[in-house]
């Protein structure tokens, strides 16, 4: 699978590799030597803990990489009066009768609970790419689709500030 991502998104996955290889890593490796030290490692916890979080660390590094190795790059550029990435878009809910503000992200760093909606998702794709009193159509599966108006759009940027998910 090929994600998404811009610029800043591959530059913060490289920025958390290099800081999980030389920082994480290391601590990491000195847990293990520490717990292995204690003696019978059949029952010794620590070294159990540390060995996991090794092997989580080591995980993560891996994933990160074929992330970037497979990413395509995307544009943070769009028109100024269409809903692009990183835009912050008020959306009026017909079904609900109530406005949602919500922040276009890549896959990566959406989360849902701050109102980051991903380009990919129903909300996102339905929206991008339109412009304030467009009425778009959401599909969420073959069998159920509801309608949103894009009251306002305002032109945000990356300030780095929106994490990258863990999965």
């Amino acid at each position: 699978m090929n994600y998404e991502l811009t610029e800043k998104d591959i530059k913060k996955m490289e920025e958390e590799i290099e800081y999980r290889k030389l920082v994480v890593r290391k601590q990491a490796l000195e847990d293990v030597k520490e717990a292995r030290a204690h003696g019978d490692l059949s029952e010794n916890f620590e070294y159990k803990a540390a060995k996991k979080f090794k092997n989580e660390n080591e995980s993560r590094i891996r994933y990160l990489e074929k992330m970037i190795k497979t990413a395509v790059i995307i544009s943070e550029d769009s028109a100024e009066d269409e809903v692009g990435m990183n835009n912050t878009v008020d959306v009026y809910f017909e079904e609900d009768d109530e406005i949602e503000t919500y922040k276009i992200v890549t896959t990566v760093r959406g989360n849902s609970l701050k109102n980051l909606i991903s380009k990919e998702s129903p909300l996102g794709s339905a929206i991008f790419g339109h412009k304030v009193g467009d009425r778009c159509e959401v599909k969420v599966n073959d069998d159920y689709s509801y309608y949103v108006v894009i009251k306002r759009i305002e032109n945000t940027v990356d300030d780095g500030s929106d994490a990258l998910r863990k999965f």
